[in-house]
């Protein structure tokens, strides 16, 4: 059953890429979602391997990014992304994953060749992972939603910069091989590249989260006198945060379009359930309370779409779509979650069982609704631009 949205106005480019990429992820990756390597903090760097050996000789690793180096537009990555997300290990095998996918597009905007050559270049390939590191533990009073909250400092010491700091939810820092770090210097925000691991690194645990998908989990880590040559960072000191809103709003895309994948597939699932289980004398699907939410899960479903390219194009203009990435990570995540839960509950028992990747799917999305900001927080920045736009016009 292939996915069924329209692809009118996609360039014949992508719809090759996603073609191959959704045989590859039903075919090849499904399989896998049984698989014992699968553990609570994500899968292992084995199954990663593996799975990313398969893509390769597929043709379908990090296929949105081509081989002359170029990038897929916003709207063809979400033709693609879509594809890769129908299983929770697609995105991992195809190398499209978070945080590798973000920290890629950021560094191929503004990396220099020399970052490019030592840190791109391998996670392209698939043969590194990489980390992120901004978020900071609450008990320190450090940057969650908040990034004016950074606590972690650098300091110039020769043609270094000295890092103090602690993180958390470094997304897969157990087991990378390269890391983005924000500190704040004298003159506001900056951004490392570092080599992972690095003993001034240390990761003190890793959470023990709702959601599984990433390898390497959440950690949480303390940075104790890092030494980062000073060619190592991103730009100019105080930078950080502008180099921050170029990886901002097409990660949060990113998110979007491989959990819609997700439930594309899930929904597939709980649709088939529905039409083979007999209750009460008849399918599933035939009682309303059942078939309802199916039909409001194609609501759902293609909203969501619609929203996804709308946001894509708006970003393939040039802006930065930092309101519109909002508005899409708010409607899309919310939708999923509806879509997500009504799963579950078509499927009865089954959809809490591991039986299935619906129950999976559940928990990921509803870490979704929080990662790369809690929809509150969506909400508030949305409407302090409202406020923002009365003004002016009062004052035009």
């Amino acid at each position: 059953m292939s996915v069924s949205f329209d692809n009118k106005g996609m360039s014949e480019r992508a719809l090759e890429i996603a073609a191959k990429v959704e045989t590859f992820v039903r075919n090849t990756v499904a399989p896998y979602e049984r698989d014992t390597r699968k553990t609570s903090h994500g899968p292992s760097d084995e199954l990663a391997a593996e799975l990313k050996q398969l893509a390769r000789e597929a043709g379908v690793l990090t296929p949105h990014i081509l081989g002359d180096g170029d990038h897929l537009t916003h709207r063809e990555t979400a033709c693609v992304l879509i594809r890769t997300g129908l299983s929770p290990l697609g995105p991992l095998a195809c190398n499209t994953a978070a945080p590798d996918e973000g920290n890629m597009y950021l560094l191929g905007q503004v990396g220099s060749p020399e970052m490019k050559e030592r840190f791109l270049d391998p996670m392209v390939r698939g043969d590194m992972r990489s980390a992120f590191f901004m978020t900071e533990p609450a008990e320190d009073g450090g940057a969650g939603s908040d990034p004016m909250l950074m606590q972690t400092t650098c300091k110039m010491d020769g043609n270094h910069w000295v890092i103090n700091g602690r993180k958390t939810f470094a997304t897969g820092a157990d087991g990378a091989g390269m890391g983005i770090v924000m500190a704040k210097s004298d003159d506001g925000a900056c951004m490392f590249l570092v080599d992972l691991p690095d003993p001034a690194i240390r990761i003190e645990r890793v959470l023990d989260t709702i959601d599984s998908s990433m390898p390497g989990g959440h950690a949480v880590v303390t940075i104790d006198n890092l030494r980062v040559p000073a060619t190592q960072m991103l730009g100019e000191s105080g930078e950080g945060f502008r180099y921050a809103q170029v990886r901002l709003s097409p990660a949060r895309l990113t998110h979007c379009m491989r959990w819609l994948g997700a439930c594309i597939r899930a929904n597939e699932i709980a649709t088939d359930y529905a039409n083979r289980r007999i209750a009460f004398g008849k399918p599933l699907v035939d009682h309303e309370g059942v078939g309802f939410m199916l039909a409001e899960n194609l609501i759902d479903l293609k909203q969501a779409e619609l929203m996804v390219y709308w946001c894509a194009d708006v970003l393939d203009t040039g802006v930065l779509g930092t309101a519109e990435s909002s508005m899409a990570k708010v409607a899309v995540s919310e939708a999923l979650m509806r879509v997500a839960d009504r799963c579950v509950q078509c499927m009865g028992g089954q959809g809490v069982s591991g039986d299935t990747i619906v129950e999976q799917v559940f928990r990921e999305i509803r870490a979704f609704r929080i990662y790369d900001g809690p929809t509150e927080v969506h909400k508030w920045s949305l409407a302090k631009k409202i406020k923002r736009d009365w003004k002016k016009a009062q004052e035009a």
